[in-house]
């Protein structure tokens, strides 16, 4: 019987498809692809378990859900050079075991500032789980449509893992306390670690860039800045010290281009961004998760808070969108067949405008239907437009640099995921707080308390009772709910952007040429 190896090989030679092996690989590298990125909004709905139990501020929360993929975006690039010089695979392994450490040291996490840092300490080991994943199905799927299906169901899951957080998180927390949400990557990545030497053929670039810790250094100093500004902005204000962080990590992005353009064998292959298709599916997959991951962090919070869901209920809830992301991105491949992706991937992202217009529409206590069908149509667009934009990126790129191209494809996700809550989320939370009309008997500790957060508001409501825990607790529904409104608009007009770009980037044809 043949080797996995072999049979790659074979298919390399005379462009054959390959057997059951490589669709049982494909199964294995789901396990950390849906890890992942149910880690980027899981959080979402343990928040406010979190929130009562260790009292982080309004920033605090920010930063506990932003920390992980503000570092794993940070350290993607760095992390799929690594991988294209000492192996994918072994990057795999690495990155799976220490995920499951530090995710267990999270669960436990006794104080806010403890499970930030656990957070930013699981961003550095996923920052090697997911370029690894891409662009091993790179080389794994050599016949074009079988690799077209294979990064159809990548883009699937890990779409489908964003909406998946919730749902898991909602299960969970209706049974175990909120540590219970990190503890589940234990036995998620106990299979890829027994498996994946058994099934993952090992691949590496036969001419990787070298590894340099200055440009290491350059790309965060670009990213950190930036995000971290947003992220400030949004909740305080955009004075001059966010203006500098701006400066700052403009700065460190141009000395980090310019070193790149000028060393013979770079860390990141600059020339790639000069390919039309290439630039434009990243930023289509930058304004799809910024839309996706922006709209679950209020709708998680409206869904508890105002609605008055259980966690598993409000999970539940999202199951319907969750699938129809799913379909969507299987059902797109064979109409990428016939039709081009200028036209494909806009048609697909109208529909998700209309699910956040949906949501500025119908925002209100008894809007759970509206959410519903809101989340569905937004799934539609985003999982089409994923599918498509991920299968150009890998296509439109060398396949000895699948490496790099994975790991520019997942910073453009990760950094998404960063916005969405730092962009969508920041905006919401200062338009809360701007339109929060505290009631005059309120105490001071706990208008204070309703002013950081709606959790916080709602604790505090539970805590006053009667008249005046009730007239706090309208007001803080009201605040959220008129912010929420506004966000939901911003979201469309993100989503609105991103066809844009489709229609003007991704060209008539299906694909470009194979390398």
């Amino acid at each position: 019987m043949m080797t996995l190896t072999q049979e790659l090989r074979i298919a390399d030679e005379q462009g054959s498809r390959v057997g059951w092996r490589g669709w049982a690989a494909l199964v294995v590298l789901m396990l950390p692809v849906l890890l992942v990125s149910v880690d980027n909004t899981v959080l979402s709905f343990a928040l406010p378990q979190i929130a009562l139990d260790l009292g982080p501020s309004g920033t605090e929360q920010l930063w506990i859900i932003d920390a992980y993929p503000l570092v794993l975006a940070s350290l993607l690039v760095t992390m799929g050079t690594l991988g294209d010089r000492f192996g994918r695979r072994r990057m795999l392994l690495i990155g799976a075991t220490g995920f499951a450490a530090v995710s267990a040291a999270a669960a436990f996490a006794p104080s806010a500032e403890w499970l930030i840092g656990a957070r930013a300490a699981m961003g550095v080991f996923g920052a090697m789980l997911m370029p690894s994943t891409l662009s091993l199905l790179r080389s794994i799927f050599t016949d074009r449509d079988q690799r077209r299906l294979a990064i159809a169901i990548w883009a699937s899951m890990f779409s489908a893992g964003a909406a998946l957080g919730p749902i898991v998180g909602g299960i969970l927390l209706a049974h175990f306390a909120w540590g219970s949400v990190f503890l589940m990557a234990v036995p998620v990545l106990l299979p890829l670690l027994v498996l994946a030497p058994l099934l993952v053929p090992e691949s590496r670039d036969p001419s990787p860039g070298r590894i340099d810790p200055v440009s290491i250094g350059l790309s965060l100093g670009a990213l950190v800045p930036i995000v971290y500004g947003i992220k400030e902005g949004a909740v305080h204000g955009f004075g001059l010290p966010i203006l500098v962080l701006f400066a700052a990590g403009l700065a460190f992005g141009a000395l980090f281009v310019r070193r790149q353009l000028r060393m013979s064998t770079p860390m990141l292959d600059m020339r790639l961004f000069r390919r039309r298709t290439f630039s434009g599916a990243l930023l289509v997959n930058l304004f799809s998760v910024i839309a996706l991951v922006g709209f679950l962090f209020f709708v998680a919070q409206h869904l508890q808070l105002i609605v008055g869901l259980s966690p598993i209920e409000a999970g539940f809830a999202l199951v319907p969108g969750l699938a129809a992301m799913i379909l969507a991105g299987l059902a797109v491949v064979p109409l990428s067949k016939r039709f081009p992706p200028r036209l494909l991937v806009p048609a697909g992202l109208i529909l998700s405008i209309a699910g956040y217009v949906t949501v500025a529409v119908a925002a209100g206590a008894d809007s759970t239907g509206a959410i519903i069908v809101a989340f569905v149509a937004l799934g539609v667009g985003i999982g089409m437009a994923e599918t498509v934009s991920n299968e150009l990126i890998l296509s439109s790129a060398p396949p000895d640099k699948a490496g790099a191209a994975s790991a520019v494809s997942e910073t453009a996700y990760e950094l998404g995921a960063v916005l969405g809550t730092a962009v969508l989320g920041g905006m919401l939370t200062a338009l809360y707080r701007s339109g929060l009309a505290i009631p005059a008997d309120v105490p001071t500790a706990a208008a204070d308390a309703a002013r950081e957060t709606l959790a916080g508001a709602a604790h505090a409501a539970d805590v006053l009772g009667g008249e005046t825990g009730a007239a706090l607790r309208d007001a803080a529904a009201h605040a959220f709910d008129s912010g929420m409104t506004a966000t939901a608009l911003i979201g469309a007009a993100l989503v609105a952007i991103a066809g844009v770009i489709a229609a003007t980037t991704l060209g008539g044809r299906s694909a470009p040429a194979e390398r």
